[in-house]
């Protein structure tokens, strides 16, 4: 990554190794990288116990025609708030693109409208987001830890949470099998 590159609409990958216990075999969809910081949502694995039925009970909104389905973990930072990836064809007060996975919504507004069968075709929930501060991402960049892979929607709406990192390897051409957690010194 050179300097001024940004990775808006990339696909996180840890690597193995990754020195933070806590994003072990992470994909994270990668919706705001810029000079002020990055912001992204954890895809890869589930929240314990929570499901959007469960989510919409607790915020007092009606099932109506949304089918249950599963919650992610988005990441560490204020997991208490929810975030929605979906495709542009819905948008709300609060929605941002987020480059090739679509658009990026934190209002309650698209849960209503997900519930009421007027929200986006395709769509992710989650809780708590990944964040890092001016230039901290770009400084992980340049160690061990991360690979920016394409960002590609059918990551995250065609595969299950558990094996979205194993996909986005072989999407990439790479068969994750064969990677090391040792890093060296050219």
């Amino acid at each position: 990554m050179t300097t001024g590159e940004y990775l808006t609409g990339r696909l996180l990958l840890a690597l193995p190794g990754m020195p933070d216990p806590r994003f072990a075999h992470a994909v994270i969809a990668l919706c705001m990288h810029d000079e002020q910081g990055a912001l992204g949502v954890g895809i890869g694995q589930l929240a314990t116990g929570v499901g959007l039925h469960q989510l919409l009970d607790d915020l007092d909104i009606e099932h109506g025609d949304a089918a249950d389905a599963p919650v992610h973990m988005g990441g560490p930072v204020e997991p208490q708030r929810g975030f929605v990836l979906h495709t542009p064809d819905w948008s709300g007060i609060g929605t941002v693109e987020a480059g090739a996975f679509g658009a990026l919504s934190t209002s309650i507004d698209v849960l209503r409208a997900i519930a009421a069968g007027t929200g986006p075709s395709r769509w992710l929930v989650a809780l708590g987001y990944a964040g890092w501060g001016a230039g901290q991402l770009d400084g992980e960049m340049r160690r061990h830890g991360w690979h920016a892979a394409t960002g590609r929607a059918d990551i995250l709406f065609a595969h299950p949470a558990e094996q979205r990192w194993t996909a986005a390897w072989k999407a990439e051409g790479i068969d994750p099998a064969l990677l090391s957690d040792a890093t060296g010194r050219a």
